[in-house]
C-alpha cells in the first residue's frame, strides 16, 4: 500500500467503506478522520438537504443525553441548533425514554440518540414515542460498535449512524470514523462535504450538482457546499479492511468477558452495574456506587489505581457542569437531571478489551469485594 504513493483516500478507503456497509446492513458508508468528524459531517449534511423530512436550520431543536461525548455535543452548538439535555436512565445508562417523551414539543425537530459504553438505545420504543411526528433520529454510535437489537446493528436504527475507530475502541484504524446511512441524497452530501465542498468525488449523476461534466479540469475544483477536509488516510482504511474482518471475534471475546464482569458484580452490595438492552458490544465495565457503599468514589478510584486498573469517569459524566463551554450554546434542561448527576459524582467505568481479560476481572471483584 505504502509502495502506491497515494496516503490520502483511495482504493483502500473505498474498499472499507463498501466492506463496511455490507458488514453493518446499510446502503451507504463513509470513511472520515474521527468519530469526531462523522457526527460533525452527520449533522452538517442535515442543512443541505432538499428533503424537508430530512432538513435542519438553524434553531431547531435536537434532544440529546446529558451523558456523552463533548463532540456528540458540539456540532449542534456549531451549527446553531438549540439543544436540549435529557436524563439518562440509571440502569441502561442511555436516555431516560419516559423523560424523553416528556422533552418532546412541537419544535422538537431530532434525537440525537447515543448508545453508551456498547449499550445500543431501545430503538422499538423511542420510535412509539415519536410516531406522527415530525422528528427523525439520529445515533452517535461511537462506543457501541458491535451491539444489536434482535440482529439488527446498532448505528442503522437512524436516518444516519457515526461509529469510530480509534484506537481503543472495538476496532483500530490509528484515526478514523464512519457515517452510515440508507439515504442516497445525505451520502452524495456526505461525499461532497468530507472534501472541501468539491463535486470531485461525486458521481456522475448525483443528488448535490445534479450531473457533473466530462471536464476533469472544471470538475475537480467547482465547489457547491460549504465542507471540511475531514478525508481519512488510505493507511487507516487498509487497516479498516483487516480489522473489520477480526470484529466478530472481538465482539464474542468482549462478551464472554462482560458474563463474567456480570456474574461477579451483579448482585453486588455497594456497586450497580449497567442493565443490557438487546446484545452490548461492551466498550467498557460501568461501575456505580450505590448510596449505601462505605467508600466515596475518590476512594474507589484510589484503590483501583493502587492496584494497577486503570478508570474512568462515563465519558464526560454529567456534560451540563460544562458551564464554560456551555455558555455558547442556546440550550435548557428538561425536567432535572438527577441520574446524570448521581453518575457524575458516584459513577466510573473500567475496560474492556478483545482480548480474554479474565484475570484482571477476577482481580477488580476481589478488591472490592
Amino acid at each position: 500500500m505504502i509502495d502506491s504513493d497515494i496516503f490520502t483516500m483511495g482504493k483502500e478507503v473505498a474498499k472499507y467503506e463498501k466492506d463496511f456497509a455490507a458488514f453493518f446492513g446499510s446502503k451507504y458508508a463513509l470513511m472520515v478522520s474521527s468519530g469526531s468528524t462523522a457526527n460533525l459531517l452527520m449533522i452538517a449534511s442535515l442543512f443541505f438537504t432538499k428533503n424537508s423530512k430530512l432538513k435542519l436550520k438553524r434553531g431547531d431543536e435536537v434532544i440529546v443525553p446529558a451523558v456523552s461525548w463533548s463532540t456528540t455535543h458540539f456540532p449542534l452548538q456549531q451549527y446553531g441548533l438549540k439543544v436540549k439535555f435529557v436524563d439518562i436512565d440509571r440502569q441502561t445508562l442511555n436516555m431516560d425514554l419516559a423523560k424523553l417523551k416528556a422533552a418532546i414539543t412541537e419544535d422538537t425537530k431530532a434525537i440525537l440518540s447515543v448508545n453508551l459504553l456498547g449499550n445500543p438505545n431501545d430503538y422499538d420504543r423511542m420510535n412509539e414515542i415519536i410516531a406522527g411526528r415530525d422528528i427523525f433520529i439520529l445515533e452517535d454510535n461511537c462506543e457501541s460498535m458491535g451491539a444489536t437489537i434482535d440482529g439488527k446493528q446498532a448505528g442503522t436504527f437512524g436516518v444516519m449512524g457515526t461509529y469510530s475507530s480509534f484506537f481503543s475502541h472495538h476496532i483500530a484504524t490509528m484515526e478514523g470514523g464512519c457515517v452510515v446511512t440508507d439515504d442516497e441524497e445525505l451520502y452524495h452530501i456526505l461525499l461532497c462535504i468530507r472534501s472541501h465542498g468539491w463535486t470531485r468525488n461525486l458521481p456522475k449523476f448525483n443528488e448535490v450538482s445534479g450531473e457533473k461534466s466530462d471536464d476533469p479540469f472544471e470538475e475537480s475544483f467547482k465547489f457547491m457546499l460549504p465542507g471540511y477536509n475531514a478525508r481519512p488516510l488510505e493507511m487507516s482504511g487498509a487497516l479498516g479492511i483487516e480489522q473489520l474482518k477480526k470484529l466478530p471475534g472481538f465482539i464474542e471475546t468482549r462478551r464472554k468477558n462482560a458474563q463474567l464482569f456480570q456474574s461477579l458484580f451483579v448482585d453486588h452490595p455497594f456497586i450497580d452495574i449497567q442493565k443490557e438492552t438487546g446484545a452490548s458490544s461492551w466498550f467498557g465495565f460501568s461501575l456505580i456506587l450505590k448510596k449505601n457503599a462505605p467508600y466515596s468514589r475518590a476512594e474507589l478510584v484510589m484503590l483501583l489505581t493502587k492496584n494497577g486498573i486503570e478508570c474512568r469517569p462515563i465519558v464526560t459524566g454529567n456534560f451540563v457542569k460544562n458551564k464554560e463551554v456551555l455558555k455558547y450554546f442556546d440550550y435548557e434542561v428538561s425536567a432535572t437531571l438527577d441520574a446524570s448527576k448521581y453518575l457524575d459524582k458516584h459513577g466510573l467505568f473500567v475496560g474492556n478489551h478483545q482480548n480474554e481479560i479474565k484475570k484482571e476481572i477476577m482481580l477488580i471483584a476481589s478488591i472490592l469485594a
